[in-house]
């Protein structure tokens, strides 16, 4: 370019210059300076900016969240769970699809706790497949924001305070609920002592059983289910679980009765009318309650007379469980576990949002519910034969000739039961403080330590023989 050339390049730059500087001087922006701007920044490459991002990521995710720098606090978690679709409350070695197994899913997500080896964890009850609860409760600690302290507060050994004292508390519920499955919900959260256990704490635990009305004598069955409560040996009435040192079988009932699930004033006798078993207790066996419905059920058909219960209660007269069917699983409820003390607290708007899933989940099966009935209805218009509704509720096929319980084959005693584990090792004798020999649940063993127990067993029989 000749010398000429650029001066006049120059001056045209100038006067582009000052061009600009009096549009800008107007509060105007010029399509020139868009251009120019937009000129600049594709320079820029998209990659670059693309990388720079990711970096920073990377460095945030690999820098691991301090939990040392935060207090915990000791809390007691309410929830509730619709369990038709799990493999039981409690986590599984052969299953992850367990609402134990959500939940701690749920809390190592939201970074309230490092790892359940180290919360203090504690369970109320232990659901089985397919049982839900509207009243489960766990104890816990989880990450807490009261630097100033509290009920069940543990503060870290080095923190900076930075005027959190005042800090409202984390929000539990709204946190949780936020990232668990729709059919598992936490409903209130309660701070506690560091020593509370929602395991031995519970005062009572209620379960609910919900079956309908069909040709059942529900008088009869109510009047049945007195005969459950008091202090009584149920090892007729569970399943015996002996192998994970389950060797008393005494369980106190405070209350057991059969009544309508919702009271009709019309006073309607329809067969289709729900009705619950509901039982509160101190504390219950496996399957006891499922056990303690089937009993119910063959009494309301008059398969079996209410002096049955009374008869498999006396395990001195019959030692050994006659085999029958449980009730099924899908109506049992867990709805109700009281502690004494335990000042629930509520997360107002989070309500809402319960009470909205809660409404879907009943929406969704009463109209399908309401479907069958029409269909049954339907049908029942253009049948002149009445078809009574039969009792769905047993497990297993239907006898074609019912077989009385006390005429069927037994079960194995408690005592052979006892000895059974006793070899595997599970269970060992022990002299107690006064001389009496006393059992003690040692716990799985290995196949190897099993095989290693059965040769030195042989060996002493060979020495002694």
């Amino acid at each position: 370019m000749s010398s000429q050339d650029l001066q006049a390049r120059v001056k045209a730059l100038e006067e582009e210059l000052n061009r600009l500087k009096a549009h800008l001087r107007g509060g105007e922006i010029d399509s020139g300076v868009s251009s120019a701007i937009s000129t600049s920044t594709k320079d820029i490459k998209p990659q670059e900016v693309d990388e720079n991002s990711l970096r920073k990521k990377k460095r945030g995710a690999d820098k691991p969240f301090d939990f040392s720098a935060h207090p915990h606090r000791h809390v007691a978690l309410r929830l509730a769970y619709l369990g038709w679709h799990y493999q039981g409350f409690a986590v599984q070695e052969n299953t992850d699809n367990t609402v134990e197994a959500r939940l701690f899913e749920a809390l190592l997500k939201t970074k309230l706790i490092q790892e359940r080896q180290t919360s203090n964890y504690h369970r109320c009850g232990r659901t089985d497949k397919g049982v839900s609860a509207f009243s489960q409760v766990i104890s816990i600690d989880l990450r807490s924001s009261q630097f100033g302290g509290g009920l069940g507060v543990t503060l870290p050994t080095v923190a900076e305070h930075k005027a959190k004292d005042t800090a409202d508390e984390l929000p539990y519920v709204k946190i949780l609920n936020r990232v668990l499955p729709p059919d598992i919900r936490i409903l209130q959260w309660a701070p506690v002592e560091t020593g509370f256990s929602a395991r031995f704490d519970c005062q009572s635990r209620t379960y609910r059983y919900y079956f309908p009305r069909g040709d059942l004598d529900v008088k009869l069955m109510a009047e049945a289910a007195k005969r459950y409560e008091g202090t009584h040996d149920f090892r007729n009435l569970c399943k015996m679980d002996v192998g994970n040192g389950v060797l008393q079988f005494q369980r106190t009932i405070i209350s057991a009765n059969v009544q309508p699930a919702q009271i009709d004033p019309n006073g309607s006798s329809d067969s289709h009318q729900l009705y619950v078993f509901q039982v509160k207790g101190l504390a219950f066996l496996y399957h006891q309650v499922r056990c303690m419905m089937a009993l119910l059920l063959l009494i309301g058909q008059k398969l079996e007379s209410p002096e049955i219960i009374d008869q498999l209660m006396d395990v001195d007269t019959n030692p050994r469980k006659p085999q029958y069917s449980m009730a099924v699983d899908y109506p049992l409820v867990l709805y109700d576990c009281h502690f004494e003390g335990v000042n629930w607290r509520n997360e107002t708007e989070e309500e809402k949002h319960i009470m909205n899933s809660l409404h879907q989940h009943w929406v969704q099966n009463a109209v399908k519910t309401q479907v069958l009935l029409g269909m049954i209805q339907g049908l029942q218009t253009t049948n002149r034969d009445t078809v009574p509704l039969q009792c769905w509720l047993m497990e297993g096929s239907r006898q074609k000739k019912y077989q009385a319980l006390l005429e069927r084959p037994r079960c194995e005693s408690l005592e052979s039961r006892i000895q059974h584990f006793v070899k595997r090792g599970r269970l060992e004798q022990e002299e107690g403080e006064n001389g009496e020999e006393t059992m003690v649940f040692r716990g799985k063993r290995s196949k190897q330590s099993h095989q290693t127990a059965s040769i030195s067993h042989e060996v002493k029989a060979e020495v002694s023989s």
